[in-house]
């Protein structure tokens, strides 16, 4: 049995038992509400998913935006100013729709 760091991530350790790899997750535990708890219920994309992907997801919102993504938005905003794009209704007729 030998432990090595995860490729999906520094807080998972894969650990193999004869061939058999097994994931260990270093987590803590938080208390929520039952009203919050049906919250992140309702949030889920899949019935599968865990609460900590459901919070990641709202936490992605709040997170900064990295230079090359700035950049992207400044280049489309001023496309649009510049009048480079196309209405729904054009690219509907363009593709026969």
């Amino acid at each position: 049995m030998f432990l090595k760091n995860s490729p999906s991530g520094p807080n998972k350790k894969l650990i193999n038992y004869g061939g058999l790899y097994v994931t260990m997750v270093n987590a803590t535990s938080i208390q929520v509400s039952a009203e919050l708890k049906k919250t992140l219920e309702k949030r889920k994309m899949v019935a599968a998913e865990s609460y900590e992907e459901v919070i990641w997801d709202l936490l992605e919102d709040t997170m900064e935006l990295n230079e090359e993504t700035k950049r992207e938005l400044l280049q489309a905003e001023a496309e649009i100013k510049a009048g480079k794009f196309i209405t729904h209704e054009e690219l509907k007729k363009k593709l026969g729709l």
